[in-house]
């Protein structure tokens, strides 16, 4: 039987790579994203009765409902929802205003959960459901200039992982995906955000986030489309991973630094332990 899938952010990279998949699998898609033209033409190749296209600023709590809803009314169910909308916010944290942190976690974080308020209704019903939630590298190590877009993947693995106690009883499933780097939009002059000021202490001592990540976009090593169909095979699992880590260069940085703190809680396990009370 054919899946219906919702997918956020799917005008280019990780989105519009797993939209291509699961429509050359004969599943059917719900695509959406805040630009409604781009989603189209990242498409346009499979257009056909199995691809829907929805305008959605995930942000907005409303507007991610009404597609969810819009998107069941359509195809009569929703079988995988893929949180892959999001933005980049790099530099210095001292460096970064409040008012761009807080734009940032209304996309990456609250559109994961507008997202997932939504759909979790409707997959409690059916008694089944994949739900992925795109993180990042960042969302498992702390990397210089990656403060601000960090705390929003970190939030959305912590999200994610506590959902998924609570819903597998219903039969949904919750995988985070942790991706490195992929030739997606994220560090695109268009997309990716820069302070708007600098601190001189930062300025003496380094280059600026925007001169050290800005010359890696186009040249990821990672490839979309391959993740997209790694993602059908995912949901097509009986017992999915509840975190999956994406990319060679993904393993190479998040196995040593999971390892690392694995090693950190055994070095420090007696003096944990001496925090006990008695009764």
């Amino acid at each position: 039987m054919s899946k219906v899938w919702f997918i956020t952010g799917a005008g280019s990279g990780i989105g519009a790579g797993t939209a291509r998949a699961a429509l050359k699998a004969g599943d059917r898609v719900v695509a959406t994203g805040r630009n409604l033209a781009k989603v189209g033409n990242a498409l346009r190749d499979l257009a056909g009765e199995n691809l829907e296209v929805l305008p959605l600023d995930v942000s907005d709590e409303a507007q991610a409902t009404a597609a969810v809803e819009q998107a069941q009314k359509k195809f009569g169910r929703i079988d995988v929802v893929v949180n892959s909308a999001g933005y980049s916010l790099l530099g210095n944290y001292e460096e970064l205003g409040t008012q761009d942190i807080q734009h940032l976690f209304a996309t990456n974080f609250w559109g994961v959960s507008n997202v997932m308020r939504a759909a979790l209704p409707i997959m409690r019903r059916q008694r089944s459901g994949n739900i992925i939630n795109v993180s990042s590298v960042a969302g498992v190590v702390g990397l210089m200039h990656c403060g601000a877009y960090s705390a929003s993947k970190f939030a959305v693995e912590g999200l994610s992982l506590a959902v998924a106690e609570e819903v597998g009883k219903f039969g949904i499933k919750i995988t985070v995906v942790e991706p490195g780097f992929f030739r997606t939009d994220l560090l695109d002059a268009a997309n990716a955000r820069w302070p708007s000021r600098r601190i001189d202490d930062y300025a003496a001592v380094e280059v600026s986030a925007e001169a050290m990540w800005s010359p890696y976009a186009g040249k990821q090593p990672g490839d979309p489309d391959k993740l997209g169909q790694v993602l059908v095979k995912l949901v097509g699992m009986d017992t999915p991973p509840s975190v999956f880590v994406a990319g060679s260069d993904a393993l190479a940085v998040v196995g040593p630094a999971v390892e690392a703190r694995l090693k950190a809680v055994h070095a420090f396990e007696a003096l944990s332990r001496s925090t006990d009370g008695s009764f």
